[in-house]
């Protein structure tokens, strides 16, 4: 077998008059080879031959997905490949795992504009403050835009818990005039519960919203911000034009002044990307988003907790004191801004601020009226905050959670 261009020299060469015994000598082949060629007057159909496997490959497929979840590095997908039979040394993996994500890279996406009322797009940036006493103080700023007009709602949160979360989508919804039919996000821990591979499983509670507001969350790729690329944009602008030199007083005060700046120099402004003004584009959108229901989501945190023979619920580490006649019962905790709401069924048994401590009991001195007059037969020791009045309930078989005993917590 000859290489392509050595067939080309042979055919240049018979062309130039050379004979078949001159070609050979002159390209140092066999003269049956030259006559062979020239007497099919073709070149010669070449087949790629078969590739020899990489002791990569059974493990390649693993690789993608791992870094489809998060851009590991390659020492930590060799440690995984290992105790499952790759029988290779590191460097393979590590030239496999850099192509991979050089690739990721490279990758060019095609600008997109949606319809109106299509989607939002969510996205959070942190911002911090100098306190008076000379420390930084983290503020995080939720921000919604409207995929087709660019309106923006946006406002600064001091901590951001699953409930404020879901309060701010409520208050985007009414600034902006409704719901989109979708909402974008990156892989945030308020939405995603895990991923695997290209399968994506969303958080309970953040499903039960966006069913009860009539929109579809999406969610993009890991580590792929362009996607949601319109309400990545505004964030250095927020920073330059609002955020750099502003007096902060409140976090109140920062919020109206921040509405203010978006509904009048930003939304007023005529936009970049489609040339129109902001706020005719976006009276446009409100004609096509969904209606908000009348009424709105119920925000706080809920958890289904089983009542102890001790008349207790365990929650985040403390216990609470429940009324004696739900034990055994799976009863419903609703916790929001600090405050834990006890019901069973639609009945509001008691009510108490979260504990900030750890491994405490916390109950309310009028239930243990009832248990000491026999309605349990085994109830915790008592001991009172100064000022309260005291049970004389006894442990017969078990100690408190708290060396300090139970503390009586006033209901709200």
């Amino acid at each position: 077998m000859i290489t392509l261009e050595v067939c080309m020299d042979i055919f240049a060469l018979h062309r130039q008059g050379l004979s078949v015994r001159s070609i050979a000598r002159k390209l140092g082949r066999h003269r049956n080879t030259v006559t062979r060629y020239l007497e099919r007057g073709e070149l010669p159909a070449y087949t790629k031959g078969q590739r020899q496997g990489s002791i990569l490959d059974p493990y390649k497929q693993l690789i993608e997905d791992l870094l489809d979840e998060e851009a590991y590095q390659a020492t930590w997908l060799f440690d995984r490949i290992r105790p499952l039979g790759y029988p290779g040394g590191y460097d393979p993996v590590r030239h496999y795992v850099q192509g991979m994500k050089a690739e990721k890279r490279r990758l060019a996406y095609i600008r997109f504009e949606t319809a109106p009322g299509r989607q939002a797009q969510m996205d959070w940036g942190e911002f911090q403050v100098e306190t008076a006493q000379g420390g930084p103080q983290r503020f995080f700023l939720f921000v919604v835009l409207l995929g087709y007009s660019r309106a923006m709602y946006a406002e600064l949160v001091p901590r951001c818990p699953l409930e404020t979360f879901l309060d701010a989508h409520i208050r985007a919804f009414q600034d902006l005039g409704g719901v989109p039919q979708e909402m974008l996000y990156d892989n945030m821990k308020h939405v995603v519960m895990t991923r695997r591979g290209g399968q994506v499983t969303l958080k309970t509670e953040w499903l039960y919203f966006a069913h009860h507001y009539g929109g579809t969350p999406e969610v993009c790729p890991p580590y792929s911000p362009w996607v949601k690329g319109k309400v990545e944009r505004p964030m250095p602008s927020i920073r330059e034009r609002f955020w750099r030199g502003y007096a902060f007083d409140s976090g109140a005060r920062a919020n109206r002044d921040l509405l203010t700046g978006l509904h009048e120099p930003a939304n007023q402004r005529i936009h970049g990307t489609h040339r129109q003004p902001v706020p005719q584009r976006w009276q446009e959108e409100q004609a096509q988003l969904g209606t908000r229901p009348q009424v709105e989501y119920a925000t706080s945190i809920k958890v289904v907790r089983k009542v102890y023979k001790d008349c207790q619920v365990s929650y985040n580490g403390n216990r609470y004191v429940v009324p004696h006649h739900v034990v055994g019962k799976n009863i419903l905790l609703k916790m929001k801004a600090g405050t834990i709401r006890v019901y069973d069924d639609q009945e509001l048994l008691v009510t108490y601020q979260e504990s900030q401590k750890k491994g405490s009991t916390i109950g309310q001195p009028g239930l243990y009226e009832k248990l000491v007059a026999g309605s349990c037969p085994t109830s915790p020791e008592v001991s009172a905050e100064p000022g309260e009045r005291q049970s004389h309930a006894r442990v017969e078989d078990r100690q408190p959670l708290s060396a300090g005993g139970l503390s009586a917590a006033g209901g709200l």
